[in-house]
């Protein structure tokens, strides 16, 4: 059938965003729109072909198909596509077929951009990025290269005690590096030189090497500043040097830090510190829900929100290690301990329960188990006290089987490595997210490094690792919808946890495992895998911008139920989004399920 200019324009009025046009604009819109029909079955673009026009469907229905042939869309009357490869270069990352007799209204593509030039309207509907957040000069979300003192002054372990308080004296600091060529070998202070030379009588020619702090505690370049201030207050030390890649890169003190400040978080971390039972810091970590609810509030990045919030928790473990040690004396070997799942990956919510484990040295007895074991019950149980919940899948310290000497981790992980059945993929996708918390962080180094250099060489472990990485989908409804709960308790809601995050977290593991990166952080991980060239730019850009898009839904939806005097939780009513949040967080689900499809399509998933 002939479609009039007219009948075009009365048709956009039912259509969002044109509906917001003016009657004129809306008139001279549909003049140079050209209806295109397609018979059931005829290909309207292929994956790869350069697209010329915005599609809107007049009548009939569309499917969208990824690059394995999967479905993506079922696009019925008023639904438009096609705008992500006009505003990607106009080359089709999707395939669109007509499944009955279907009218398309075509817009070119050069009216498609005036349009968005010309409309606030169709700019906040097509723009499928979040807006971007007033930058805020915080503490929080200064990274650590941008606050460092660069270069860092340094003396060597041989100088003598009277030459770096000079060095000292001349440049007005009160702290020095000590370094062995680019290598950090500890730290000097003001404190050192008036404790341990004019105190003690002792002789000024004393090397610096026998009052320095040796092997002092560090941080990356890309911390961020409150990760400095939390340690500062947590260790009640006032420098902390900046190290990368085993080379010291500068330094951060107090004094750096008071441009800015992290109070809130910061507060919390330090009166934990100060608890001397798991009851007291239940008392501290019971404000955590009001913090979250109000670092959403002033435009923080989930990112930054959930690394401050796993500080605090990171805080509390080190407290209730030492509180740990003062009950039941020295421990008889070294140990470390670890956290994954959340934790671990600097991720933690409104809604974390604990993940952890005991990495012990090689030369513990058996005898000495009864140490560790009271050690963990001890720690885990103030844990739980605190608010972070026994781990129903029992990934604890307190069970004997994540309690082992070095040799047993190696092992598991070779076992993990050579025979990846379901549990060992489950097993290996949480260990792969520890991080250091306490103890001697020598025991991990090695392991660490070892265990991903073998895995990332094994490809039907790789395979393996990417078909369980696919267990987990984005809630997609064929027809432009979500596809939401049936269970009585949630019904109708999506789970932001299991269906909306980790999806991205396991294809960030696994881009990890490929590139052999070592990041914990998911965020970081995908930053990673497309500099290293395992993940395209273009492609990097899409899923960090989904992952934001979720992450942050999840975390405001999480605030908004705080606010509400409700517990937070993971379980969102798609219906309770505006047209505009709904619509984008749709197309964010799309971009994770067109990740999983290549990546299951380019590296052979195992059925």
């Amino acid at each position: 059938m002939a479609l009039s200019t007219e009948m075009i324009a009365d048709f956009l009025q039912s259509v969002h965003p044109y509906d917001s046009l003016e009657r004129a604009e809306r008139h001279a819109l549909a003049a140079r729109i050209t209806p295109q029909t397609y018979a059931p079955g005829d290909d309207i673009y292929e994956l790869g072909q350069g697209l010329e026009a915005l599609f809107i469907i007049y009548r009939g229905e569309v499917a969208i198909r990824d690059e394995t042939g999967a479905p993506l869309s079922q696009l019925s009357k008023r639904n438009s596509f096609g705008e992500r490869a006009l505003m990607r270069g106009g080359v089709a990352a999707t395939s669109a077929r007509a499944l009955g007799d279907t009218v398309l209204l075509a817009l070119p593509t050069a009216d498609f951009m005036a349009l968005q030039k010309s409309s606030a309207a169709a700019r906040r509907f097509f723009d499928r990025t979040p807006a971007p957040q007033p930058a805020k000069p915080s503490l929080a979300t200064q990274r650590v290269d941008s606050l460092m003192s660069t270069p860092a002054l340094c003396c060597t372990p041989e100088d003598s005690a009277q030459k770096a308080a000079r060095i000292m004296r001349d440049a007005r600091v009160s702290a020095l590096c000590v370094t062995r060529g680019e290598t950090l070998q500890g730290i000097v202070t003001n404190r050192d030189l008036g404790g341990k030379i004019l105190a003690e009588a002792r002789d000024f020619a004393t090397p610096v090497s026998q009052i320095m702090t040796p092997a002092p505690v560090t941080l990356p370049p890309s911390a961020i500043g409150s990760d400095v201030l939390h340690l500062m207050m947590e260790r009640r030390i006032g420098h902390v040097p900046i190290v990368a890649a085993g080379k010291l890169v500068g330094i951060v003190t107090q004094t750096d830090l008071t441009r800015v400040q992290a109070v809130n978080s910061g507060e919390i971390v330090a009166e934990i510190a100060r608890a001397n039972s798991a009851e007291q810091m239940a008392l501290v970590t019971a404000r955590i829900p009001q913090l979250l609810m109000q670092l959403t509030a002033s435009g923080l990045s989930h990112n930054v929100v959930t690394r401050l919030i796993t500080d605090i928790a990171d805080a509390a473990t080190r407290c209730l290690l030492a509180l740990g040690e003062a009950k039941l004396g020295p421990p008889p070997v070294p140990y470390l301990w670890l956290a994954c799942g959340s934790q671990g990956r600097q991720e933690q919510t409104g809604v974390s329960d604990q993940d952890n484990c005991l990495i012990l040295h090689d030369d513990m007895r058996p005898e000495d188990d009864v140490y560790f074991e009271a050690l963990a019950n001890f720690v885990c149980d103030g844990l739980n006290t605190c608010g972070y919940v026994y781990c129903p899948g029992d990934m604890m310290a307190r069970e004997a089987r994540w309690r082992q000497p070095l040799q047993v981790w190696r092992s598991y992980f070779e076992t993990w490595i050579a025979t990846p059945d379901k549990e060992a993929q489950m097993l290996a996708s949480v260990m792969f997210d520890l991080r250091t918390i306490g103890g001697d962080a020598s025991l991990f180094a090695d392991l660490q490094s070892s265990t991903l250099e073998n895995a990332s060489k094994n490809s039907i472990f790789v395979s393996h690792m990417i078909a369980n990485s696919l267990t987990h989908t984005p809630p997609l409804g064929l027809f432009r919808g979500f596809a939401t709960l049936r269970d009585r308790e949630h019904k109708n809601r999506i789970d932001m946890k299991h269906n909306g995050v980790v999806p991205v977290l396991d294809l960030g593991r696994v881009y990890a495992l490929q590139g052999g990166l070592a990041q914990v952080n998911t965020r970081a991980r995908l930053e990673a895998a497309a500099g290293a060239g395992v993940l395209s730019r273009s492609g990097g850009a899409d899923l960090l911008a989904a992952y934001d898009f979720i992450a942050q839904t999840r975390l405001e939806h999480q605030a908004k139920q705080i606010k509400a005097g409700q517990a937070p939780d993971n379980f969102l009513a798609p219906s309770s989004l505006p047209d505009f949040e709904r619509s984008h967080l749709r197309d964010a689900f799309v971009v994770v399920k067109t990740m999983q499809s290549a990546l299951g399509h380019g590296r052979g998933m195992l059925g």
